[in-house]
């Protein structure tokens, strides 16, 4: 239930489950067991609390409304407490915290007999509490209070003595109030014990505090009781306390740049600033969106552009990575670390193991407002480390795969473009006068190309780069190529390692099952533009619906089209892939042969 309940309106695992509850030493019948307890829980709650868990593969969600529990209260008025910051309403947006803080008792999860709960999600709640804290005594100092929070600091600091972040609000809050000795005395205790426990010099943020301790003449007076400063900018001590929480919290600003949109994508970049932006996410979810498709279809590009147009709403910065593909993977082990020091944390104080680096990750950024943009994810196990925490951040996902097991995800499958667009495409790279001064030309080139955006401004720059050469030369040149996919190369791009990319990826679908990769070669061999399933299992003897399973499976490696009337169809690029297949294999099969025969 405390698994459950830490990731609510989120799919939490069969396997992570285990962990929980047997420490990391499950039995062999650990996932039946799992079942047989939560048909227990189910049968404890009652019909109409039992109703809202649910099973969802890989294991089960908890449905919960933002209010119902208090992690989602507490998420609430953090939320609430940075929209009032935004708005300049220092005043409200600490009383928001101090109402988040309010809900706390104690050690969270002390009753949980979970060694390993209590250490992942126990510290990543530890930690949330923390930075929330220290939230409200930047507001509290901001509004010249600085008197108020000294007691609090100083317990603490003494709790938390190698957090600099304290220790900086602290030597602040005892400047302020007219005790400059003590401030300098703390910040050499601190170094002291830095330099002996850890071998490293204050943080560049401690030392900052430290200096305008040392160089400051004047000291802001505490206000009575009675008063109530305004919440402005324009407090003698507000710009100091901004300058240090700006430091210690960026606003990092990491999405490449993109070429000029296409009206052809204005209709799916609505639908993605849509999934993002329209509707309230539950409690603990982040709005997240999936543009999926085949390689070179235009994928990062249509995610960039919708990520440039919602800068202004994400008002905490936009982080950036690209998890490189199937072909040389990312994992969130070497992300998390970028991640964490773009967000502010001094990279010796980034923690060591994964899941603490997770914790982290997650206490940083809920109750933000970010967007995560993961370019080329190979699959939802190397995203979920990298989703934000939740409180108004959004996420962004790119991938050749659907990515159906990402929970709660909106997908957008992005298909090739149209004519008209792929003209418009042409015309970008080459110029729309070259473009309409050879209509029927560039009509055959963008036909060859499939609609593909990588097909289409590899042809462009080939022509770009070959003013001699006329549209239609380039179209005789694609037409009549005895392999079509050496034409299209440019440099370093080329649309055949996009296909050989997608075909690593192919798994025989079941144990007995035929090899679609050997199906696509069969397909060039027989030079074949559509297909059935029957025709497929007449070709390899076996039956339709073990050749279904396989060309089901090249649909979604995006080496086929989707059934359309029965029929699979391949377009001229997708054609020319599987003739050179066929070539390789009958190349192989050769050397075989010739071997054997010596």
């Amino acid at each position: 239930m405390a698994a459950l309940l830490l990731n609510a309106n989120r799919v939490i695992s069969v396997d992570r489950i285990t962990e929980y509850v047997w420490d990391g030493a499950p039995p062999p019948s650990a996932a039946a067991t799992v079942r047989t307890y939560v048909m227990r829980l189910r049968q404890s709650l009652g019909e109409h609390a039992s109703a809202r868990i649910l099973t969802r593969a890989p294991g089960y969600l908890l449905e919960l409304g933002e209010h119902e529990s208090d992690l989602g209260q507490f998420t609430a008025h953090r939320r609430r407490a940075a929209e009032l910051a935004e708005r300049g309403d220092l005043e409200g947006s600490s009383a928001a915290l101090a109402e988040a803080l309010a809900l706390w008792r104690e050690e969270p999860l002390a009753d949980i007999p979970s060694r390993t709960l209590r250490d992942v999600e126990g510290r990543y709640l530890q930690e949330l509490r923390l930075q929330t804290m220290e939230l409200r005594f930047d507001t509290e100092l901001a509004l010249l209070r600085h008197a108020e929070i000294v007691p609090e600091l100083v317990r603490l600091v003494r709790e938390h003595p190698l957090r600099e972040a304290l220790v900086g609000k602290l030597m602040l809050a005892l400047f302020r109030s007219g005790r400059q000795s003590e401030a300098l005395d703390l910040y050499r205790r601190t170094r002291v014990l830095l330099v002996e426990q850890l071998g490293a010099e204050p943080g560049a943020d401690l030392r900052e505090v430290h200096r305008h301790i040392l160089s400051a003449h004047d000291r802001p007076r505490t206000p009575a009781p009675q008063e109530r400063p305004a919440p402005a900018a324009e407090t003698a001590a507000a710009p100091a306390v901004a300058t240090v929480r700006d430091r210690s919290w960026p606003d990092p600003a990491q999405l490449p740049s993109v070429p000029l949109p296409l009206s052809a994508r204005s209709d799916a970049l609505a639908r993605v600033r849509h999934f993002l932006t329209t509707g309230t996410m539950p409690a603990g979810m982040v709005a997240t969106a999936v543009v999926t498709g085949r390689g070179g279809v235009g994928k990062s590009a249509l995610a960039l552009h919708a990520a440039h147009t919602m800068r202004g709403s994400s008002v905490h910065g936009q982080l950036y990575a690209d998890l490189g593909g199937a072909e040389r993977p990312l994992t969130a082990r070497e992300v998390l670390p970028r991640f964490l020091a773009d967000l502010g944390v001094p990279r010796d104080e980034i923690p060591g193991e994964e899941s603490e680096r997770a914790s982290l990750y997650r206490s940083l950024t809920a109750g933000r407002r970010l967007l995560v943009v993961l370019d080329n994810a190979s699959g939802a196990a190397q995203v979920r480390p990298l989703i934000p925490g939740s409180g108004g951040s959004r996420l962004l996902v790119t991938s050749r795969r659907r990515l159906a097991d990402l929970e709660g995800a909106r997908t957008l499958l992005l298909g090739p473009l149209d004519e008209a667009g792929s003209l418009e495409l042409l015309g970008s790279v080459v110029g729309t006068a070259r473009v309409g001064g050879e209509p029927r030309a560039a009509r055959t080139v963008v036909t060859v190309c499939a609609g593909l955006p990588l097909a289409i401004r590899i042809a462009g720059i080939r022509l770009l780069e070959r003013p001699h050469w006329s549209i239609g030369h380039l179209a005789r040149r694609l037409t009549d190529a005895p392999r079509l996919l050496d034409e299209l190369c440019a440099g370093d791009a080329g649309v055949r390692p996009c296909l050989d990319a997608e075909v690593a990826g192919l798994r025989r679908s079941a144990p007995g099952g035929i090899d679609p990769a050997e199906v696509l070669a069969a397909l060039g061999a027989a030079g074949a533009s559509s297909v059935s399933g029957g025709e497929v299992a007449v070709m390899f003897g076996c039956p339709e619906a073990q050749a279904e399973e396989a060309l089901d499976s090249l649909v979604g490696a995006n080496l086929l089209g989707a059934p359309a009337g029965g029929r699979y169809r391949l377009d001229a690029l997708l054609r020319a892939y599987a003739r050179e297949r066929a070539q390789a294999v009958a190349v192989r099969r050769h050397g075989r042969s010739y071997m054997r025969a010596g």
